[in-house]
């Protein structure tokens, strides 16, 4: 009987499970996995599909993205699983040079070095492939964000060393991104920053009065430069210059609307046959729209949604301040992807080139997106046991 006493004792204190300096651990959640792993699946077989036509007349290869792809996911594979074992011990001390790092690759696409492609660097070549640092900013300025949030709170609320830190740092990399030019991608920094604030509890008056700020400066910024301009009444009516700037999204709505409900069948895309550009890239939801019509799109988002509700369970199921952080930002950082290729692919925000996770052709995403992943499998393994059913 006095055994028994002690067991109950253990099992309810959580001592007779693993213990890490994290706390008691749980095993993958492995589900969060098949899903990424169906996702990752159908993303490979829309590359194959959707690129085929373009790769034939620039490689002279059908294959030649399909294949790049499949070694951009091995490689992403393995950034996955270190990143689910890597203790949290030595990711935490990652803040500060990861932010040294991202720095480093923005300023490198700034000279010489990077060539300038479709009228941006944004590229790094290393030999055969091009690296896109912003994919990796995200990451390195998610880990800050929940580094200081979690380890500030007393001064969260204050202005001085509350607010400006943060800010500055966030600042400092949109205007990086602006001088290359990438408007967007200083959005999405900027996205990433809001959320991070309102979950770490900064002031709304902060909150409201920057973004204020940084509506102004993206209007002027649109005043300034013609073309972003001529984006936003492309947004508002496509239709209206179809055959210039608003030509993406006209395709893009064809490609959806041609679809039906079943889809036309896969690798039967009109679409993709150089009418839709980046069909295999940033636009590559729209083919898939067109192949496997609204069911497939259905399917699509239906595992999108059971993906981030894991994600949703990792995030309030963790004891640790900085580890409930850390896995919010990575799954913002997720979450605006998505959520934003779908508006730019179905006409509700303004183009914008934003790949969707796991689907889009491209290596520096796809190892970012696997990475990311990885770190959410890490926190699934200390979701706590109340936390709702596996």
């Amino acid at each position: 009987m006095k055994r028994n006493i002690i067991k109950d004792i253990k099992k309810k204190s959580g001592m007779g499970q693993a213990l890490t300096p994290e706390g008691p651990t749980a095993p993958f959640d492995w589900w969060m996995f098949t899903i990424v792993l169906t996702l990752l699946a159908i993303g490979l077989v829309m590359v194959l599909s959707a690129s085929g036509i373009v790769a034939e007349k620039m490689n002279g290869d059908k294959y030649y993205f399909f294949k790049r792809q499949l070694i951009f996911a091995a490689i992403g594979g393995v950034a996955l699983w270190v990143a689910a074992l890597m203790p949290r011990h030595w990711l935490y001390k990652l803040q500060y040079p990861a932010l040294i790092v991202a720095l480093i690759l923005l300023l490198i696409t700034l000279t010489p070095l990077t060539p300038r492609i479709n009228g941006a660097k944004r590229w790094i070549p290393l030999g055969p492939v091009y690296l896109q640092p912003m994919e990796f900013v995200k990451i390195a300025l998610a880990l800050y964000l929940a580094y200081f949030m979690s380890s500030k709170q007393k001064l969260i609320k204050t202005f001085s060393r509350g607010v400006i830190p943060p800010f500055a740092v966030t600042a400092l990399f949109c205007f990086l991104l602006l001088m290359q030019p990438d408007f967007g991608s200083a959005v999405v920094l900027t996205g990433i920053l809001f959320f991070m604030c309102i979950a770490g509890g900064t002031r709304f008056v902060y909150i409201f009065f920057a973004l204020g700020m940084a509506g102004a400066g993206a209007l002027a910024l649109a005043i300034a430069a013609p073309y972003r301009m001529q984006r936003l009444t492309a947004f508002l009516d496509p239709f209206r210059d179809a055959h210039n700037t608003g030509y993406q999204l006209v395709q893009s709505l064809l490609a959806i609307g041609s679809g039906g409900f079943f889809g036309v069948g896969v690798g039967a895309s009109k679409q993709k046959m150089f009418y839709l550009p980046e069909a295999h890239n940033d636009f590559i939801v729209a083919v898939l729209g067109e192949e496997l019509g609204f069911m497939g799109i259905t399917v699509v988002m239906i595992l999108f949604g059971l993906f981030f509700w894991r994600c949703y369970r990792v995030v309030l199921g963790q004891r640790n301040l900085r580890d409930r952080f850390t896995s919010f930002g990575i799954t913002v950082i997720l979450g605006m992807g998505a959520v934003m290729n779908l508006a730019v692919v179905m006409g509700v925000a303004p183009p914008k080139g934003v790949p969707m996770p796991l689907l889009s052709y491209g290596g520096s995403n796809l190892l970012a997106t696997m990475l990311c992943v990885g770190l959410l499998m890490n926190y699934s393994r200390t979701v706590r046991q109340w936390n709702g059913p596996s």
